[in-house]
């Protein structure tokens, strides 16, 4: 069975490395879009991470692990709608990719989790056209990490956590500038490898008042850390084809340094008050540092990278956890809304993102293990300054599986 398990994962590994995707022009900035590094069950609460029991994992505080009852084997896939709307036209794309993969395991006081997620996505087609001279640029790639985090429970109200990861990945950037009625172009290619570690911190106490309502405080802090970047350039005179593509007739390696790229630090608070299976009602601010990004290879005049916020409001309510005449009043219906300032000002704008999420959590059967599905309708940009605005409509779904590894026989 263990031996099953394992092959598996391998396959859901060698998937997910390669499943990453956006459609998104901003993701050319930096080093991508940076994903959202949660469960889909706080990603439907609009990516609420204060609240934590005992048969979900919490991938974004790991001092929610100490909670943990049972093994938890958690996987989750997403499906975007994407429309790219200028002053001029409208474009539509979708991505498919399956988000994270990660297996829990408490341990007593002790809760361990470890598994992989994209940590960054980038992906884009671009073309600008000044007179007769036309420039495409696109750019595919990004980062994942593999993580490993352990919570513990310090008492009955305070819990504790670490998560160290290892980042890797690789983003390349191609730009390919043409004039009208002449057959020759000229093609730039930039792959950058990033590698480096990083950790998160985590902290959360819960307190019982009247009425068996409780109330939660979380902290997550995400020190700054350094990745390296070894960074390679090809130029090359390009033969321009009848059916779009290119043929390369002189090619160059440009020799570049590898350098170090900040990756930023994340501060989260959060508060919430609820019920144990029956409601929870929470809010959260995060701040990160972006205003230490830069872009690897390239640097633009017209950008300006500054510190990022988010705000996010959400929860969830149980009509009536042990109800056994209707399914629908055990199910989990989650909803939540998110306002965040990216940290990217293009031509002065700043680009900011919205989004509403609605989810449901269905108990399979009689057993704890259950699946989770939601969708998100949200917007990100502006049309202003011959920018990019995105209307996006992101549909999720996972299954967190429960079991019991140790159990205690009456009889041997």
């Amino acid at each position: 069975m263990f031996r099953k398990i394992l092959i598996v994962l391998a396959l859901i590994v060698a998937q997910l490395v390669h499943a990453q995707g956006t459609t998104s022009p901003y993701s050319f900035f930096g080093i991508g879009n940076l994903n959202f590094r949660g469960t889909i069950e706080n990603r439907s609460m609009a990516g609420l991470s204060t609240y934590s029991d005992s048969i979900h994992l919490n991938l974004q505080n790991p001092a929610g692990l100490s909670q943990l009852k049972l093994v938890n084997y958690s996987i989750a896939s997403s499906h975007k709608f994407n429309t790219l709307n200028t002053t001029q036209e409208s474009q539509k794309a979708t991505t498919t990719t399956l988000d994270y993969m990660a297996i829990g395991v408490p341990m007593g006081k002790f809760g361990a989790s470890f598994g992989l997620l994209p940590l960054t996505t980038s992906g884009y087609k671009l073309e600008n056209v000044e007179g007769l001279s036309t420039t495409q640029y696109s750019g595919t790639g990004g980062m994942n990490k593999v993580f490993l985090g352990l919570g513990y429970q310090v008492n009955s109200q305070f819990s504790l956590g670490l998560e160290a990861n290892y980042n890797f990945g690789k983003i390349e950037n191609n730009a390919l500038s043409f004039q009208d009625e002449i057959q020759l172009g000229t093609e730039e290619n930039n792959q950058s490898d990033l590698l480096g570690f990083s950790v998160n911190l985590g902290a959360q106490y819960q307190h019982y008042f009247v009425n068996k309502l409780k109330g939660t405080i979380g902290v997550t802090y995400t020190p700054e850390t350094n990745f390296v970047s070894e960074n390679q350039r090809t130029i090359a005179t390009v033969l321009l084809l009848p059916n779009g593509n290119t043929s390369p007739i002189d090619s160059r390696d440009i020799t570049l340094a590898n350098t170090d790229f900040t990756y930023p630090s994340q501060l989260t608070l959060g508060a919430g008050l609820g019920k144990e299976r029956s409601w929870f009602l929470g809010g959260e601010v995060s701040t990160q540092k972006t205003s230490n990004l830069s872009n690897r290879t390239v640097t633009l005049d017209n950008v300006v990278f500054e510190d990022a916020v988010k705000y996010r409001i959400g929860g969830f309510v149980i009509p009536d956890y042990n109800s056994f005449s209707s399914v629908f009043k055990r199910v989990v219906y989650r909803g939540g809304f998110r306002f965040e300032e990216t940290g990217i000002n293009i031509n002065g704008n700043s680009i900011n993102e919205f989004g509403i999420s609605f989810g449901l959590g269905i108990n399979l059967g009689r057993s704890f293990s259950n699946l989770n599905l939601g969708v998100e309708v949200g917007k990100r940009g502006t049309q202003k300054s011959g920018l990019v605005e995105e209307s996006f409509v992101n549909i999720f779904m996972a299954l967190s599986l429960n079991d019991k590894w140790f159990e205690k026989r009456l009889y041997d």
